[in-house]
């Protein structure tokens, strides 16, 4: 349990850093991302990135897992 809590912890020190010095910046603009701005409304649907993340923490878990 607290390797796993290390490990976690890590991964979310190293998103933090990535997106604070930009890294990320094409999170959220990919193909396939509705983005709609209406007169007095505004919708966001992340599809691309968000299969983009299961597939990324799917591999992960897969990894921890096989250990």
């Amino acid at each position: 349990m607290g390797n796993t809590l290390i490990m976690i912890g890590l991964g979310l020190i190293c998103a933090g850093v990535a997106y604070k010095f930009g890294l990320l910046g094409w999170f959220g603009h990919l193909p396939g991302d509705i983005n709609y701005k209406g007169e007095n409304s505004f919708v966001f649907i992340p599809i691309t990135s968000m299969l983009l993340v299961s597939v990324f923490l799917s591999v992960v878990f897969w990894i921890i897992g096989r250990f």
